[in-house]
């Protein structure tokens, strides 16, 4: 069996990745966001960690808003 390429996939296929695509990087700039407006001693460990932790796709930011926030 041969393996699909991109110009092999259906268009609703298309537009559900670029869906997911655009909801990948809508959460991660929440965190971003989150990260840059809450107060330092509100972040579990220092703020400089998680910026790199977020790039992480999905797990990053799922992560952050998980364990990240101080409640």
């Amino acid at each position: 069996m041969m393996s699909r390429t991109k110009m092999e996939l259906s268009p609703g296929t298309k537009a559900g990745l670029g869906v997911a695509g655009i909801v990948q990087v809508v959460f991660a700039f929440l965190a971003f966001w989150d990260l840059a407006n809450r107060h330092p001693d509100d972040v579990r460990g220092p703020k400089t960690a998680w910026i790199p932790a977020i790039l992480i796709n999905w797990i990053g930011p799922a992560s952050y808003f998980v364990f990240g926030i101080r409640r």
